[in-house]
Formats: structure tokens, sequence, C-alpha cells
């Protein structure tokens, strides 16, 4: 009778196959290779003496007995989970780790300089930084603290509005110097790729007659600063990011339609945990200064 136990690791990797459909999905999810989550499985459909997954070239789909495994692993991680939030919300030392996720643009035009103070200043905090442009799920302690432009975040997160991000239009130096030296309508351009998902931006150079001379589309903001540092045209790009590079011409005011909220955003659990209150402060009071 013991060995037909179900196990919390045996409902994990239910969970991770049924979410991701794949054994090399749910893999990546749980950190084990796929061979590993197939044995796994056989494992614990032998010991139960049922099939959980109807296997076919399209994926793993859940029979119904793995349907059930698989929404009672859910509510139990559920649990789980909110129980590591309050147990880490009791935590009350400067000391130990913090995951915070951000993207790539953030942390090279803004964060990495005072992410670096703020270690100074906390030696006894590790910082874990996951770059991402997704809105990691905090709620699943992907990440304790993420720091992005929005304009609607998310109801389940507490934070707080720390600055605004001005964006402009910018292009290389050498080719257009100061602002109002060019004519931006016939200038090459820049533009995101329908990966990169920033619709305002793609409204904005539809609407201002741009799009069709864009002659070069990238997945990442830093992509396209690459592009106009090295000369590929003009593009809208953060302020903060590139009025610090002297290589860059700012050609336009900053454009108000693009302007974004920057958030400081983390679980409600979390928020009076003292490391994580320690770097909510010192960046809002970093951000604030250098937009003061």
């Amino acid at each position: 009778m013991n060995e037909q136990r179900i196990q919390w690791e045996d409902l994990r990797v239910v969970l991770a196959i049924a979410e991701a459909g794949s054994l090399s999905g749910a893999g990546r999810r749980l950190e084990l290779s796929h061979a590993t989550v197939f044995r796994r499985l056989g494992d614990i459909e032998r010991r139960l003496g049922v099939t959980l997954f109807e296997r076919s070239r399209s994926g793993y789909a859940p029979t119904a007995a793995g349907e059930d495994l698989a929404a009672t692993a859910a509510r139990i991680e559920t649990e789980v989970l909110g129980a590591e939030r309050r147990v880490v919300g009791r935590d009350l030392r400067l000391s130990g780790s913090i995951r915070v996720t951000t993207t790539d643009t953030l942390l090279m035009g803004l964060l990495s300089p005072i992410f670096a103070d703020f270690r100074r200043a906390h030696p006894d905090i590790v910082l874990e930084v996951a770059v991402s442009n997704q809105l990691f799920n905090l709620s699943k302690r992907d990440a304790d603290v993420a720091v992005r432009p929005s304009t609607s975040p998310p109801e389940m997160l507490v934070g707080r509005r720390i600055g605004t991000i001005a964006q402009a239009v910018y292009g290389h130096a050498d080719c257009h110097g100061e602002k109002g030296q060019v004519a931006l309508d016939h200038a090459d351009w820049v533009g995101p790729d329908t990966h990169l998902g920033y619709a305002a931006l793609d409204a904005w150079m539809a609407d201002n007659d741009v799009g069709g001379r864009c002659r070069y589309r990238v997945d990442t903001m830093l992509g396209m600063f690459a592009a106009v540092r090295d000369g590929m045209g003009l593009a809208v790009l953060p302020c903060y990011l590139a009025d610090a590079d002297h290589a860059l011409a700012r050609l336009t005011d900053p454009i108000p339609e693009l302007a974004t909220d920057l958030w400081l955003l983390t679980h409600p659990d979390l928020r009076h945990v003292a490391r994580i209150r320690a770097l909510l402060d010192f960046v809002t009071e970093a951000v604030r200064a250098r937009d003061g």
C-alpha cells in the first residue's frame, strides 16, 4: 500500500506535464532532463496502475485521472507557495537573497549601477537578476520583485510608481547632429518586430508615416539601440538609455503618447520582509534622485 502513495514530487511532475503539454517543456520547468521526466512519469503510472497521459505527436494530453491529479497538484502548489511567502514575510533580517526581474534595457541603462550601490550598502543580501521582457509570476515565486514599465500593473501585486520613462527619436550623432537638423520623413528607420510586442510604438510609427521606411526590425529594445549606434537609421528609444551615449543624438522632444510609468512591484506577502523593503526603498530613492 505504501508503494501507491502519491508524493508531492509526483504531483509536481504531473502538473508540469499537464501545463506544458510535453516532457521537454515539463523538464524545463522542473529543471530536469527529458529522460528523467519520462522515467518519473512511468514510475508514477506503474505505482498507481493507471494511465495519466495520452501520448501523441502533438504532445501529452491528460486522461481523466491525469486531470484529477493535476488539479489537485495545482491546489496544493498554491497552498505551499502561499505558506512559503508568509514564512518569508516574517524574515526581518537584512540578509538572504532577492530575485529581481526586469528588462534588458532597464538593467543596462538604469538599474545596474543602482544594484551595485545597493550591494555595497547591504553586503549580506544576494541579488539574483532575471532578465526577461515578460512579467514573471510573482505569486509562484518566479521572482520576488519586478521593475517594469507598465500602464496597468497586475492587480494581485503591490508596489509603487517610481518614475516615468520618456522616449524620443534618436539617430547617430555623426549623421544627424543636433535636434532639428534632420528631415525625419526621408530617413531610414529601425523598429520593433512582432515578437517585441510594442503595439504603442507600432501605432506611433504608422500615425507618423514612418513605418513604411522601417528597413530594420529587431525583437529587443537593446537591439534597436545598437542598430542606431551602427548608423542603420532612426528609432524611438528610452531617454534614460540613449541620452547617456555620446554616439547618439536626440532629434525630437520626448513623445507624450509613448511615455510609460515605471513600476516597482512585489507580492503582498513579501512587502514587509526587511530585505525586500530595503531594496524597494533604495531603488525608489535612486531612480527619483536621477530623474530629479
